[in-house]
């Protein structure tokens, strides 16, 4: 089990903004509404830098003649009413295309992650996965939905403000543009820290969720050892650790946002105190000086503004970066560029040459080494031997989960390093010692091993399988919900639903990982009768460690340490003495 409580790592290398451009495809696909929203941007900045222009006429002209009290209100409103209008198009504009965005995103993320290969799932957490996918594309929705737009707001009206206010009173303006890089030093400052314990804070949830989704899934094991007290302990010291990294975050944060607004509404009362002055020595009028507050106001709110979307941009492009990793990662066990066409119809000849194989988590202990194996089409042969052996290891060669570091793997004399991926799978039935039993229905269960499959069909392959019995009589029968891992099911179930599955596939070489071994004695019997009709004229490769589900093979081949080390039926195997006597007397006799 992983331990969310340890101290962090070393830190990893910082966020840059650049890792933000890695958005731009998936906006460009919008670009409607990405049109649409500055269009909208453009209207609603517009009719803002528009007010104060409106209050100085309502405050110069429409207080000094009864005449344009009318006209003065009546602009202010148009202008208002511009700036409602506007302001919910550019709303309505950005929510929706962050949505978007972010469902694209989402989509090519997944899409890419299911494509690599087991390798990468050997050295990655599948809960930290899922949190990249949740958590760090989340924050892009902040950012592609409100944050950027508000961004870019608050650039427009910073700039079209100092503009404005230049107009207005260049004096005053003077005064307003000295304290600007007063507000930018401690943005600048406060930022660079902010974007350290964003990445951790990021890092610690992480490590949160992963705790969770490992216990969860293990939650048999958890009870059956009664360690709901000592996982409730792990999970609250991993959310303390959350908490605390995300206090210093929003500590930095707090302080970054009142040092800002403290120096915004200072230099706002000195230029206030000094447009006063004006006003008394007539200089200006009363309109001008509150248009130039007006335009002073926004100004300060909308560098205020861009103080926190800092923060949260920072943020985003540290979860762009972690997802900009993802999507770099590439397959290893890629289509070649002109793939091979496995023969039609297929025999299934398997022939393993001098295979040697490491797995990248253990590069120092030899998988499979010199292995070399053929199996005549239609055979069926069984491999047995201690754990370790490297049994389960020929099954993921075979379905092309890794390559070999050395050595040849040919279906029907067709290299399987030339082969499309998805051919040479769809060509293989797995049922594997732990089925995989999804939280779909009994039908859909079923229907994975062949999606286009009729109802009936489904039936059939369930029948074979001794699984119609049970799931007929579930209280929604194949429309019956199986509960997340199968949850509803009992282990023997579950077997006998992953069979079904094989079996509806249809295909025409078969991997049978201990497939009987959580059935009782009548259901194993019923199945091995259907495994028989259904072995007849294929190829099938059987692990078994209980060597009596073995004992009609056409040939066993005994595995111990990676390699070979005998090979028969179990009368010839039996009189040669060796590994394979020694696991039947331990079976059988003792």
């Amino acid at each position: 089990m992983t331990d969310a409580t340890q101290k962090d790592s070393p830190d990893p290398p910082k966020p840059r903004l650049g890792a933000l451009r890695l958005l731009w495809p998936f906006m460009m696909r919008q670009r409607g509404l990405f049109a649409a929203w500055l269009l909208a941007l453009a209207a609603s900045s517009t009719a803002t830098l528009s007010l104060p222009v409106a209050v100085r006429h309502m405050i110069d002209r429409g207080f000094d003649s009864g005449s344009n009290v009318d006209a003065a209100f009546g602009l202010l409103f148009l202008v208002a009413l511009a700036l409602a209008f506007a302001t919910a198009a550019r709303f309505f504009f950005v929510s929706l295309l962050g949505e978007r965005v972010v469902a694209d995103l989402r989509n090519r993320l997944y899409g890419h992650l299911v494509g690599l290969d087991q390798a990468f799932f050997e050295k990655n957490r599948s809960g930290e996965l899922v949190s990249r996918l949740s958590a760090d594309t989340e924050l892009l929705r902040s950012v592609v939905g409100s944050t950027m737009s508000v961004a870019i707001r608050s650039v427009v009206m910073v700039l079209g403000s100092i503009a404005m206010l230049v107009i207005t009173s260049p004096r005053l303006a003077a005064w307003t543009l000295v304290g600007i890089p007063l507000f930018v030093l401690p943005l600048v400052l406060g930022g660079r820290r902010l974007e350290k314990i964003s990445r951790q804070s990021q890092d610690r949830v992480a490590d949160a969720n992963t705790l969770a989704a490992e216990a969860l899934g293990a939650i048999r094991t958890v009870q059956a050892h009664a360690r709901e007290p000592f996982e409730r302990h792990r999970f609250a010291d991993a959310v303390a650790l959350t908490v605390a990294t995300a206090r210093r975050r929003i500590g930095t944060q707090s302080i970054i946002t009142a040092v800002a607004i403290s120096l915004i509404f200072g230099a706002i009362t000195l230029v206030l105190w000094l447009g006063a002055h004006d006003v008394i020595a007539g200089r200006m009028t009363a309109g001008t000086l509150g248009q130039f507050v007006l335009y002073a106001l926004f100004g300060a709110g909308s560098v205020g503004a861009l103080a926190e979307v800092w923060n949260e941009v920072q943020r985003a492009a540290g979860g762009m970066g972690r997802i900009g990793e993802l999507l770099d990662e590439r397959n290893g066990i890629a289509a070649p560029a002109h793939p091979a066409a496995l023969p039609r119809p297929l025999r299934g000849e398997l022939r393993f040459d001098e295979v040697s194989f490491h797995y990248p988590t253990r590069p120092d202990a030899a998988a499979l080494e010199g292995f070399s194996l053929h199996v005549a089409p239609g055979e069926t042969v069984a491999l047995v031997g201690p754990s370790g052996a490297g049994k389960s290891t020929v099954f993921a060669m075979l379905l092309r989960f890794h390559d070999p570091q050395a050595g040849r793997i040919a279906v029907d004399g067709v290299g399987i390093d030339t082969v499309d991926p998805a051919e040479l799978r769809e060509a293989i039935a797995l049922v594997p010692q732990q089925p995989a039993i999804f939280a779909a229905s009994a039908r859909d269960n079923i229907r994975y091993g062949r999606l286009d499959a009729s109802d009936d069909e489904v039936a059939a392959a369930a029948a074979a399988a001794e699984a119609h019995e049970f799931i007929a009589a579930l209280p929604a029968g194949y429309d019956e919900q199986l509960g997340e891992r199968g949850a509803r099911l009992s282990g023997g179930q579950q077997q006998r639903i992953a069979i079904a599955r094989a079996l509806l596939k249809d295909a025409p070489i078969l991997l049978l990982d201990e497939a009987t071994s959580a059935l009782d004695a009548q259901s194993e019997r019923a199945v091995q009768i259907a495994f028989e009709h259904l072995m007849e004229g294929r190829t099938t490769l059987v692990i078994a460690h209980r060597l009596a589900t073995v004992l009609q093979a056409d040939r066993i081949v005994v595995m111990d340490r990676g390699r070979i080390v005998a090979q028969g039926t179990h009368a010839e195997l039996l009189a040669q003495g060796g590994l394979y006597a020694e696991l039947a007397r331990l079976q059988f006799i003792d």
